[in-house]
């Protein structure tokens, strides 16, 4: 059977996590997380973040960042940082653009940034929103385009509570990122409660979800994301954990 890691995206315990970053990660550690997926503009220096995750004992295994970081400017900075962490597929979770000229145009940026990344051993990916599903002026959706005209050297993450937010079905996502999907954001969504529910009682089909990251071969990780209000940050990723490890024992 193939083993699929899993970690927790830190945007989900940020107010945790800038009070106290060692005793944060310690805590995810000994619930049983594997690994951590930053998120933002880094409020520290890339030794520094190197260093937390030695002393937890976490890996880390990407970070969301900006357009902006792979700018002329920032682009070398931005490839230290991951490099010092073991970021090597850092994702962006948005693009400057609305309309179908300006996402092919963004799709060009993106092919253009993975050909730089190449060069350090590194590829970038792109997380979906519910907006990306939102069809185009030609009725095709970004996330669509996105993935049928970028290099394959660009990945796909796909976000299972944001997708299912906008109509999408998990089960048909999945397949067509074949080769792309590095990473599975595992974000509990029901059709009438929202993001409210843990994973497990939520209507997301994990079971069929697992088997495919399995059988597929490529998964590398399992990242876990809860964002409600309904339950304290820290409890709420760990009884996302406790229910996803339920569906990755079965």
């Amino acid at each position: 059977m193939v083993y699929l890691p899993v970690a927790v995206q830190l945007y989900s315990v940020r107010k945790d996590l800038a009070e106290n970053p060692l005793a944060n990660l310690k805590a995810l550690k000994a619930m049983g997380y594997e690994g951590v997926e930053f998120a933002g503009a880094p409020a520290y220096s890339p030794d520094f973040y190197a260093a937390l995750l030695k002393e937890s004992g976490l890996v880390c295994c990407g970070w969301h960042m900006s357009p902006a970081d792979f700018s002329e400017e920032n682009f070398l900075r931005t490839v230290r940082l991951c490099l010092t962490v073991g970021a090597t597929t850092p994702v962006l979770p948005w693009l400057p653009a609305k309309t179908l000229a300006e996402w092919k145009e963004q799709v060009q940026w993106m092919n253009q940034v993975a050909e730089k990344l190449a060069h350090y051993g590194m590829r970038i990916g792109y997380h979906c929103h519910h907006a990306d599903f939102q069809p185009l002026e030609n009725g095709e959706t970004p996330w669509h385009l996105l993935f049928q005209e970028s290099s394959p050297r660009v990945l796909a993450q796909l976000d299972t509570g944001n997708a299912m937010e906008a109509g999408a079905k998990v089960m048909e996502e999945l397949p067509r990122l074949a080769g792309r999907c590095r990473s599975v954001h595992a974000k509990p969504y029901h059709c009438t409660k929202g993001f409210d529910p843990v994973i497990g009682e939520d209507d997301c089909p994990w079971q069929e979800v697992i088997q495919h990251c399995r059988n597929s071969q490529e998964t590398d990780w399992l990242v876990v994301e809860y964002e409600s209000p309904a339950l304290p940050a820290m409890e709420g990723v760990q009884k996302c954990l406790q229910g996803l490890r339920k569906f990755l024992e079965a």
